[in-house]
């Protein structure tokens, strides 16, 4: 019986993706974790490994195609021993598969859907090694589940989410962790149609199309903004003892390390002292995380992405800074590894390095709060009743009502202030 190859869903919000290039051929033989292609999700693009071994006797969704489908048979693997006439019997009444680009008509009259799961269980593993989807193990590894113990649905039993779920258990890493209402179906926006405003008014334009990251941004934006209720609360920090100690440790260390590397350590410290501050909501209860995980926004030829300093109040200035480098680095590349920006309790979005002095961000969801920096600069203050001249930041946190009330996201803000104005904390 020959291995169906599917779209994986590589992210667990994932729910297409667009194939971009396949490093195997029809007629090539592979093993079991050799890469085979390479797929755009909505976050970067992923190398996808073969799960079980075979030849490669028909590839049923070419490479460049763009919107296919989560478990959409994209190709199909020949058993050892088995042959190609044997491999491809009963696949040629299959249908297109839903994609949002066509495939060559050649192809296209030979391409599927994945069938649904079989109405009877198959067998949990073929000998010693357990078939199981790459979201699968990764949610197994982060919840230390044992998958002998599971028994997978999928194609040749294979084990998939949906069977960690059926068996009771719930992903216990935060990117996994959705609420009810963000998974909801969203009517599609009402407005005014650009392109035809444009065209009826003759406006000269160049069309760009969307990315498969910029239309998932675009979608969950739009869920954030309308499913979850915002509130903002700012405040002004003043920076000069952090800019001299920023300006010390350098010198000492030689080091680089920037008033955003700061940042993301005084907000791990402040989330640590207001755990409230560190929740994500659902209709059973309130997830509270226990670690200190920060996601900060790095913008990308694609979009924005949020790459993860995880437990930044244990480490160091000087180990944020590196760390913050190499994943902003790898996110503009699209190099990061799911875990890396999958996650998080807290994010950062700094526009404060392009002079904006004041915004208030998207709370990214399922986390509950979002701090938006802007850029420091010097202004009037007064201390001891003397007009004075400070260099002072305005933060704003973006806070979900439903998790985090209005006198938490004070507390929090009040915890972070200092952190900042008196920053030897921040090193010791």
């Amino acid at each position: 019986m020959p291995t169906q190859i599917l779209m994986p869903a590589l992210s667990p919000t994932m729910t297409e993706g667009n194939l971009t290039k396949w490093l195997k051929k029809e007629g090539d033989m592979v093993k079991a974790g050799q890469v085979i292609a390479e797929i755009e999700t909505d976050k970067a693009t992923m190398e996808v490994e073969a799960v079980d071994e075979g030849k490669i006797v028909k590839i049923l969704v070419p490479g460049g195609s763009q919107g296919i489908k989560v478990n959409t048979l994209i190709a199909l693997l020949a058993e050892d021993g088995e042959s190609d006439a044997d491999a491809l019997k009963g696949v040629t009444k299959m249908a297109a598969p839903q994609a949002a680009s066509q495939a060559a008509p050649e192809v296209a009259k030979t391409t599927a859907v994945a069938a649904t799961p079989p109405a009877s269980p198959a067998p949990m593993s073929t000998g010693d090694r357990i078939i199981a989807s790459p979201l699968a193990r990764r949610i197994a590894e982060q919840s230390n589940i044992n998958l002998k113990n599971i028994r997978g649905t999928g194609p040749n039993g294979r084990i998939v989410k949906a069977d960690l779920e059926s068996a009771g258990h719930s992903p216990s890493s935060p990117s996994t962790l959705r609420t009810p209402q963000a998974v909801a179906h969203v009517a599609p926006a009402q407005g005014v149609d650009a392109q035809d405003y444009a065209n009826k008014l003759g406006m000269a334009y160049e069309a760009l199309p969307n990315s498969g990251v910029r239309k998932v941004i675009a979608k969950r934006l739009t869920e954030s903004k309308q499913l979850v209720p915002h509130f903002y609360l700012s405040v002004d920090v003043e920076l000069d003892a952090l800019l001299d100690l920023r300006k010390h440790l350098n010198e000492a260390a030689g080091a680089k390390i920037s008033v955003n590397d700061c940042i993301i350590r005084a907000t791990a410290l402040a989330m640590k002292k207001i755990p409230a501050a560190n929740v994500s909501w659902t209709d059973n209860a309130i997830l509270q995380y226990k670690e200190a995980d920060v996601s900060v926004a790095v913008a990308t030829p694609n979009g924005l992405i949020t790459p993860i300093i995880k437990k930044a109040d244990t480490k160091t200035l000087v180990q944020i800074s590196k760390e913050m480098k190499d994943l902003a680095a790898r996110a503009r590349d699209g190099k990061l590894r799911p875990e890396e920006f999958q996650g998080g309790g807290f994010s950062i979005s700094n526009l404060g390095m392009f002079g904006v002095k004041e915004f208030a961000a998207i709370i990214n969801p399922p986390q509950s709060c979002i701090l938006a920096v802007g850029a420091g600069e010097q202004r009037a203050v007064v201390k001891n009743g003397q007009l004075a001249v400070a260099t002072v930041m305005t933060v704003t946190l973006s806070v979900d009502h439903r998790a985090v009330d209005g006198a938490v996201g004070a507390e929090f803000l009040a915890a972070f202030k200092p952190l900042i104005e008196k920053p030897y904390s921040l090193v010791v």
